[in-house]
């Protein structure tokens, strides 16, 4: 079986990366694809309390459980199946559900973070970074994780100040400088959608 194509997706939080994915994989149903969005793969905090766990900086690196990650993403270039964890962003831990996630010939990788790990970024064929103005990602923020994760307003607030903004300008903007191609998304991105579908397809038809 011959390498997948990966596509690597970063971007600050809720820049609009999955709304990218999202049109990128419009032009490619005939393709088989998979979707793996590194937030699931946040570490396991069963065993913290409910307290501990809003303190931890989920912007951080060492919040995420790379070693599995990229363990995962080898095998499923090496054509394994993988049980994919998921996340339960309710209650800040490892949820007990799992998905069987196969092999396929184009695999796009998902997070703000994505970048950030050598092992992650080297494998990845083409690297896109999503940019858009501070204030819009953060009222974007606010809107889901009041109505999708029962966050207060003051909560999201202060996480956004204490960790998400300096975090975003430590760890995830500086991962622009390995992207290929980087998307303002401020506006319509249409245009960087089909170079984007274009020079797949060209590797895909190689």
């Amino acid at each position: 079986m011959p390498k997948p194509l990966i596509i690597a997706v970063a971007g600050g939080s809720s820049s609009g990366k999955t709304t990218v994915v999202e049109k990128i994989l419009k032009n490619l149903k005939e393709y088989p694809i998979v979707v793996i969005k590194h937030d699931d793969y946040y570490k396991d905090q069963s065993e913290m309390s409910v307290d501990e766990r809003r303190k931890v900086n989920y912007d951080h690196p060492f919040a995420l459980d790379n070693e599995l990650f990229y363990k995962q993403l080898k095998s499923l270039i090496s054509g394994q199946s993988i049980e994919k964890p998921t996340y339960d962003f309710v209650n800040l831990t490892r949820a007990k559900k799992t998905e069987i996630v196969h092999p396929a010939k184009i695999i796009f990788l998902e997070g703000i973070l994505i970048l950030e790990d050598p092992r992650i970024r080297n494998l990845a064929d083409i690297k896109i970074f999503v940019e858009c103005d501070d204030d819009l990602r953060f009222i974007r923020r606010m809107q889901r994780d009041i109505h999708e994760r029962g966050r207060t307003i003051d909560s999201v607030i202060s996480q956004y100040i204490n960790t998400v903004k300096p975090m975003h300008y430590a760890f995830v903007k500086p991962t622009k400088r390995y992207a290929d191609i980087i998307i303002p998304n401020d506006y319509s991105h249409d245009v960087a959608v089909d170079i984007i579908n274009a020079k797949i397809l060209s590797i895909i038809n190689k």
